[in-house]
């Protein structure tokens, strides 16, 4: 769907250029009125069995699934906390033994679904695993554009989702050309409530409420590097000794990418890597946004082998850290 098309669906005509403030042009929307609905459930079970297809297992070799989904959507709309949707998508992709369950940590699901499997398979407690997350938000941009008012309304940024599923295949690294470095998360739950989703208001529809200024206050966007360089530190290291090849940011919108990556160079005091995004064509695809990104740009051959890629989430909670890991053979 076009920027212009959902644009089209606002009671007013927007005082506000959409794509000069986000740079997104465009975004995918699942279609949950077809005759075999898709939904977060759904576009998971696809993302798991692509990725299935692309490792060296088979599903009934995974020892555990981890489902890291906001929008835990089924049967239609239908918000599903029971069973887990890791169990119902071990159920649908045949991992009969794997262990399961679901991961609730806001746009950095995945990145956290990827820390704790990291940190299960270096444990010794299982020898591998799949992380899934399916995103189907976009419900929130259509409350938004029946009900918001103009940009300052907390129900903006709800106009810059789109739906996207991925999944990632773990198991331990047998040398450097494949593996991940670092995975560290914090979180400031002071700042809880400038992100929330919850019903409508006014109609009882899914919908989102931000504070945009708040949320993007500097005070905010410094939170990763400070705490970036306060756990390089404590090894001995500084972000330019790093050798990062590329960044990715979450994908709230090219200005917040251009933010980022401005106040990461003052704060590093060095270059930042070149910068990868797909916000213009996919829009903020939630807790898949770094994985989308990933992966869009192996497919499109933009990521030499042993590149080393440095991923940054944000998310309400507020979660700020980093993840850096070396690529060389990850298929997609």
């Amino acid at each position: 769907m076009g920027t212009g098309e959902l644009l089209e669906r606002l009671e007013k005509a927007p005082t506000f250029d959409f794509v000069k403030i986000t740079g997104m042009t465009e975004r995918r929307v699942a279609d949950d009125t077809a005759e075999v609905p898709e939904n977060s459930l759904t576009m998971a079970v696809s993302a798991a069995r692509d990725s299935l297809d692309r490792s060296a297992y088979a599903p009934q070799e995974l020892d555990v699934v981890i489902s890291c989904s906001i929008s835990r959507m089924s049967d239609g709309r239908r918000l599903q906390f029971e069973p887990s949707f890791a169990h119902r998508v071990a159920e649908e992709i045949g991992a009969r033994d794997a262990a399961r369950f679901d991961v609730s940590n806001a746009c950095a699901g995945m990145m956290t679904g990827v820390y704790l499997l990291d940190r299960m398979i270096r444990g010794g407690a299982v020898r591998n695993g799949l992380v899934v997350s399916g995103e189907h938000i976009t419900p929130i941009a259509f409350t938004a554009a029946r009900e918001m008012d103009d940009s300052r309304d907390p129900q903006f940024a709800s106009l810059s989702v789109g739906d996207s599923a991925v999944a990632v295949v773990m198991d331990r690294a047998t040398d450097d050309r494949d593996m991940i470095h670092e995975v560290e998360l914090m979180t400031c739950s002071q700042y809880s409530h400038l992100c929330l989703g919850m019903p409508s208001d006014d109609t009882g529809d899914i919908a989102m409420y931000t504070d945009n200024k708040e949320m993007h206050a500097r005070e905010r966007l410094s939170l990763w590097p400070s705490f970036h360089s306060d756990r390089l530190a404590e090894r001995g290291s500084r972000f330019a000794d790093e050798g990062y090849d590329f960044i990715i940011h979450h994908q709230v919108g090219s200005r917040f990418v251009d933010l980022m990556n401005t106040i990461g160079e003052r704060s590093f005091e060095t270059p930042m890597p070149q910068s990868l995004t797909v916000v213009d064509k996919l829009a903020n695809t939630a807790s898949t946004s770094h994985y989308l990104v990933l992966h869009q740009a192996l497919a499109e051959g933009r990521i030499p082998t042993g590149s080393k890629v440095l991923m940054v989430p944000a998310a309400s909670g507020v979660v700020t850290g980093f993840l850096s890991a070396t690529v060389s053979s990850l298929e997609v």
